[in-house]
């Protein structure tokens, strides 16, 4: 099953409507997303919890790592960046911090406010290789951009 982006934007939209508590909006976010597509082998929020810090946040499959600093990793390219990082294949990716081991591909996207300031990153592996396309990276941007843009 691959995801429909349009369908699963708009239950999105409908079930934070009105919320404005980040981890709310992220559990609901994430939950929606990682049930969606038989591709998501995890899906989670990595917040910005201090300077140059993510700690993991709402996820669904296996354990993640804690605790990823901006200097390393998918993740911390992403939030140190602030673009999309598709990756294709983790172990070409430079400092690719291997979580788990079934991680095959990923996409991680920065997590905007209102202000534009990086809260989050939303990290989504797939055991499978190259499972991600720059469709998938623009419909999930528009998402966050939906529900964190408000804040």
């Amino acid at each position: 099953m691959q995801i429909d982006y349009r369908e699963t934007g708009a239950a999105i939209a409908s079930l934070t409507q009105g919320e404005t508590n980040e981890i709310a909006l992220m559990a609901t976010v994430v939950c929606e997303l990682h049930h969606a597509d038989s591709r998501f082998d995890w899906t989670g929020f990595y917040r910005v919890t201090e300077p140059e810090v993510l700690k993991i946040g709402p996820y669904q499959g296996g354990h993640g790592c804690l605790v990823i600093p901006f200097s390393r990793g998918v993740c911390g390219a992403a939030a140190r960046t602030g673009e999309v990082q598709l990756v294709a294949d983790v172990d070409a990716f430079p400092g690719h911090i291997a979580c788990a081991s079934s991680t095959r591909s990923e996409v991680v996207l920065p997590v905007r406010n209102g202000a534009g300031e990086t809260i989050a990153v939303l990290d989504i592996d797939s055991d499978q290789p190259d499972a991600f396309t720059q469709a998938d990276a623009d419909a999930l941007v528009q998402i966050l951009a939906d529900v964190f843009g408000r804040l």
